[in-house]
């Protein structure tokens, strides 16, 4: 059994593509334990300190999934020069050298996620123990193998063939068309990114629960909703697609619309980074660490907006009308607002036209035709205005019969109208949240 310890840790100090995974909280946790069992000097105590703290870091971030489902999802998110090499430079041949490494690399891994608890313990029991109650209690230790499951979204393909090898090795080719086609690390592992502040640069930042909401949930705004979704069609075929502006009054369902595209058209390679308002500085530089990624990218900026002395619109204009730089194709802007024109305009703005005061801007107008251009930018312009009563009712009918929920229709209305009054007037969003109320009520038999 020693033999096989040791070779885990050889294979753990040999990785050379994948070293990255070293890093990671459960697999370093698991390489701290062999390195110790893997040495002359040790004791069952610190072996048990070593072993829970192993199995508490692979419970905690594992769902109960066994260690070589661990390794093997670890190893596909994994950013390394060889799945980034693949994923963007799909079409040239990748050198012979680099392959051998990661099949070695393959290799190593699978030898380590298939080390199993029990043949640890065997040996420690009955080679480091000194009586029978330190060998029942080494014995004791919970088992890390839990029942197999199944991936779930881009991911579950490859990993069901990488769990059915015998060699993982012989999953070389999979992985590389796996990487050529839906790309590599973070872009695999998430949908959604939020652009945020890291120290002294920007980084992107993987959302774990992004907004489950789907464009089935959404009712009403039909054609509104088509326009949108039909650009992002083209986006995903690889045409040309333009940036898209939502305007129009609060609670319309602008974000969740943009929210809802994102999650049914994830799996057909559809990511999307919000950018808040005060990073907009960075979008140049956003663009470029996706520009050639297999993926297509939305960046969203939600309630978009500027007041009249900001100077931060001025980058979003540049990104919008293109500069110097080639335009990556695999990228547009969704921005919503409750603006029509972006940028707060003043009476005084207009007064500067025909002013005598000295201290006015002589060319006025072309300040006044500065921040009326940042809207004309977006190629598409789609305005969700408030429902009339009869939009209203008909979103209140939908959501109600979507919930399953059975009232008295004409009951329904009133109610509806009475919770908008007191509300938040009439909105999907008012209509969604009078549905939440009444489902509640519902539920707890108050109805």
């Amino acid at each position: 059994m020693i033999d096989k310890i040791r070779e885990a840790n050889i294979c753990l100090e040999s990785i050379t593509i994948y070293r990255g995974i070293l890093q990671d909280e459960v697999i370093s946790s698991f390489y701290k334990m062999i390195k110790y069992i893997d040495n002359n000097d040790i004791d069952v105590v610190n072996f048990v300190r070593f072993y829970s703290e192993f199995y508490h870091v692979l419970t905690k971030n594992n769902s109960f999934n066994s260690f070589d489902f661990y390794v093997i999802k670890r190893m596909i998110y994994n950013e390394n020069v060889f799945n980034e090499y693949v994923s963007i430079k799909s079409a040239q041949r990748i050198d012979e050298n680099v392959l051998r490494a990661v099949e070695h690399d393959l290799d190593c891994l699978q030898k380590i996620a298939q080390l199993t608890s029990s043949e640890i313990k065997d040996y420690v029991a009955s080679v480091l123990c000194k009586d029978e109650s330190e060998k029942h209690l080494v014995k004791g230790l919970p088992e890390w193998e839990f029942s197999k499951t199944s991936a779930d979204g881009i991911v579950s393909e490859i990993m069901g063939q990488l769990m059915s090898q015998e060699n993982w090795q012989n999953s070389l080719e999979a992985l590389v068309e796996f990487h050529r086609s839906k790309g590599a690390g973070k872009f695999v592992q998430y949908k959604g990114f939020i652009w945020e502040n890291c120290g002294k640069a920007g980084c992107l930042k993987g959302i774990e629960t992004p907004d489950p909401v789907r464009l089935s949930d959404l009712t009403g705004y039909e054609l509104e909703r088509k326009e949108v979704i039909d650009n992002t069609k083209f986006l995903l075929k690889g045409l040309r697609a333009n940036n898209v502006l939502l305007y129009g009054d609060r609670g319309t369902g602008k974000s969740s619309t943009v929210k809802a595209i994102l999650n049914e058209y994830c799996d057909e390679g559809l990511r999307m980074i919000e950018v808040p308002k005060t990073y907009l500085s960075d979008l140049p530089e956003i663009i470029r660490l996706i520009k050639g990624k297999p993926q297509k990218f939305i960046l969203f900026i939600d309630d978009l907006a500027f007041e009249d002395s900001e100077e931060s619109y001025t980058a979003l204009k540049a990104v919008l009308e293109g500069g110097l730089e080639c335009r990556a194709q695999n990228v547009v802007i969704y921005a919503t607002s409750n603006r029509r024109h972006l940028i707060k305009e003043k009476f005084s703005d207009r007064a500067g036209l025909m002013s005598s005061n000295y201290d006015d801007e002589v060319r006025a107008g072309d300040t006044i035709q500065e921040k009326l251009s940042l809207a004309d930018r977006f190629g598409i312009t789609v305005t969700f205005t408030l429902p009339d009563k009869k939009r209203y009712l008909e979103i209140i009918d939908n959501l109600a019969a979507s919930r399953g929920l059975k009232v008295d229709r004409d009951w329904l209305h009133q109610e509806a109208m009475k919770w908008e009054l007191l509300y938040n007037g009439r909105s999907p969003r008012t209509a969604q949240q009078f549905i939440d109320w009444i489902e509640g009520l519902n539920s707890l038999g108050l109805l």
